[in-house]
């Protein structure tokens, strides 16, 4: 009985010690990196050093997250700046755009013609982009000369000034434009998607134009694809299909989606007859970007109250249909440095001449705004926020000018 105890102790010392030799041996490949930075075989497989592995992994994500995160910020953004890290992260990659409002427009102005770079916001946050990749932007071409630059491929090469890139124009007859711009996207979306209270119009001609164009684009791009897997840019709100029908046609492509407006919490999305295509459409995408997390949570939140799909909440991630879409925010900047105060007058030179111009004395304080035409933006309450300025505090009448610049936007919607 002596022997039989002592052979158990013994082999128990063995196994522990082997056991234990094991373990250290593992705890050591990983701080050294071996089975922290790369997935583990079935040879490797560990049981016991999982969660240990799996804490570690979490730790050297983070450590990498906030060394990229400092790096970034340390970045002085310039065009050549931009250019260097777009061609360094896309090197090889074919980059396309897609969106309604093109870079520049052509137009008769008599007998010549004219070149005008639309008021855009999106316009200006892409075109860099671009410019630096020499890629091609496909987009409406709506000027009155368009037809007339082209070549035989709808292709026309920009900046005028200094070509880096092409725009590859896409046709619409009147009527499509009215049904699937004019009417589905901002009679129906745009008041859906900023629940401004004003009632939006769901016509099904308006969504058979929506569907059409979106098919129209989606083979555009693919004619224009010259890899199986080239980066593409969807932009707004326009092209909610497009995702959907860019994968159908090219399944391995990098397929970027921006919703440039807000999204509406899942109770309000729910009241559109096509919500299940819309989220469809816009799940084609490997990265789904909107301004705020809060628009990202509304997103998911409707996915999750109309379709059947995976989804973690943790990692913002949605799996439908076998593909995972990332949905993250991704706040669009501002211009800055801004180019055209280089050739701007002085500040006060500029007040001087309002002032001339409107008959206004020194003393006068002067408001201005300016903005598109539209109701979201907030015009008629400013005027009344003024009125009420002006009923609190009446000492000011007369000494305060409010000017208001609105320019023309979609004047043909009601």
């Amino acid at each position: 009985f002596a022997a039989l105890t002592a052979v158990i102790s013994l082999v128990t010392v063995l196994v522990a010690h082997f056991s234990w030799k094991e373990w250290v041996s593992g705890v050591r490949a990983m701080v050294k990196g071996e089975r922290l930075l790369t997935p583990l075989t079935q040879e490797q497989h560990a049981p016991e050093l999982q969660p240990l592995a799996k804490d570690l992994r979490s730790l050297v994500e983070a450590l990498e997250t906030d060394r990229r995160m400092r790096d970034e910020s340390q970045i002085s953004w310039t065009p050549a700046s931009l250019k260097s890290i777009l061609h360094e992260q896309f090197s090889g990659d074919q980059v396309l755009i897609v969106s309604n409002r093109q870079p520049y427009a052509h137009f008769w102005q008599g007998q010549s013609i004219a070149v005008q770079v639309p008021a855009s916001g999106l316009v200006s946050a892409l075109e860099p982009v671009m410019r630096a990749c020499s890629g091609i932007w496909v987009a409406h071409g709506n000027g009155s000369a368009d037809r007339d630059v082209v070549d035989e491929r709808h292709h026309v090469s920009v900046p005028p000034s200094n070509p880096t890139y092409q725009i590859r124009r896409v046709w619409l007859t009147a009527e499509e434009e009215a049904g699937y711009y004019y009417g589905f996207s901002n009679e129906g979306l745009w008041p859906l998607c900023h629940i401004a209270h004003v009632r939006p119009t769901f016509r099904s001609s308006d969504w058979k134009h929506y569907v059409a164009v979106n098919e129209r684009f989606a083979q555009a791009v693919y004619e224009e694809a010259t890899t199986d897997n080239p980066v593409i840019l969807v932009q707004d709100y326009h092209f909610a299909l497009l995702p959907k029908l860019i994968r159908e046609r090219l399944p391995t492509a990098t397929i970027i989606m921006f919703w440039h407006i807000p999204w509406p919490n899942a109770e309000s999305f729910g009241i559109c007859p096509w919500r299940e295509e819309i989220l469809e459409g816009l799940l084609g995408s490997s990265i789904l970007g909107f301004h705020t997390r809060v628009h990202c949570n509304n997103f998911i939140d409707s996915v999750d109250r109309t379709l059947e799909a995976r989804i973690d909440r943790n990692s913002s991630t949605v799996s439908y249909g076998g593909k995972l879409t990332a949905v993250n925010p991704y706040p669009i900047s501002i211009e800055w440095p801004l180019q055209w105060l280089r050739n701007q007058q002085p500040i006060q030179e500029c007040r001087a001449r309002l002032r001339e111009a409107y008959g206004m004395p020194e003393d006068r304080l002067i408001g201005l705004g300016v903005e598109r035409l539209d109701y979201t933006k907030g015009i008629l309450e400013r005027f009344m926020a003024v009125e009420r300025l002006l009923e609190l505090q009446p000492e000011w009448i007369g000494k305060f000018t409010f000017i208001q610049i609105a320019a023309p936007s979609r004047s043909v919607i009601d």
